[in-house]
């Protein structure tokens, strides 16, 4: 059974929200997209701070895909392996480059910005180790399509507020946020849903006393169990 629409309404209420709180986005300069695909790969289950290193480390031991490709294993591992899982993420790039160059001819992804936003998803995630979040990344930042990208804190900041149904996961949180937000907000919605998630919706103990969504969250408004509290020969 698909999974119900988003909540395009309330999708709209806290879209205007954030942007009166955290102010509108502008995009930087779109990095390349094959140089945004590994580097995503990268930020799996890590912090931008260690996937950083990673990726100046790859760029300072590598001059070219192809030598990437080349490589042994296990020496891109030893490069990569400040971002962690690199047994796991070095086998995937290899991979992910092997499966490129062999359909392609080249490492050149330009030519997703062609293709219509389902096309280029379909082509991204048909490549190994390859989902829709790291698919959205690579058209949101370096496409410049309105792909919309849902990590941990989108997708905290989404079920809390009731924007998708409590049973949505993550992967099919992308389709369903994306068809509610409009495609020129796309970017900004999703820049300051991870905000929010990182300042006040925390995983932990989220601070809804000072949240600027409190009126319109589904989780604030649910009775939750108050602590116990001691009495004397209680």
């Amino acid at each position: 059974m698909a999974p119900a629409a988003a909540n395009a309404a309330k999708v709209q209420l806290v879209n205007g929200r954030l942007h009166e709180v955290y102010g509108p986005r502008e995009r930087y300069s779109a990095r390349d997209p094959l140089e945004e695909l590994i580097l995503t790969i990268l930020s799996q289950n890590t912090s931008d701070r260690n996937s950083g290193r990673a990726w100046r480390i790859l760029q300072s031991r590598y001059r070219t895909w192809d030598e990437v490709l080349a490589a042994e294993t296990s020496e891109l591992y030893d490069a990569i392996k400040s971002a962690g899982l690199g047994n796991i993420k070095a086998p995937r790039i290899q991979n992910v480059l092997h499966e490129i160059l062999d359909r392609r001819g080249s490492f050149d992804l330009h030519f997703l910005r062609d293709l219509p936003l389902a096309e280029a998803k379909r082509w991204l995630t048909s490549l190994p180790g390859i989902g829709p979040k790291t698919a959205a990344c690579v058209l949101c930042f370096a496409c410049d399509m309105p792909a919309l990208p849902v990590d941990t804190h989108v997708h905290r900041v989404s079920l809390r507020l009731g924007l998708i149904g409590p049973k949505v996961g993550a992967d099919a949180a992308h389709d369903l946020l994306e068809q509610a937000v409009p495609p020129e907000d796309v970017y900004a919605f999703h820049v300051n849903m991870i905000l929010h998630g990182r300042q006040i919706c925390h995983a932990q103990r989220p601070e809804c006393g000072r949240c600027p969504l409190a009126d319109l969250c589904d989780y604030y408004a649910a009775p939750r169990a108050q602590p116990a509290v001691s009495t004397i020969g209680g």
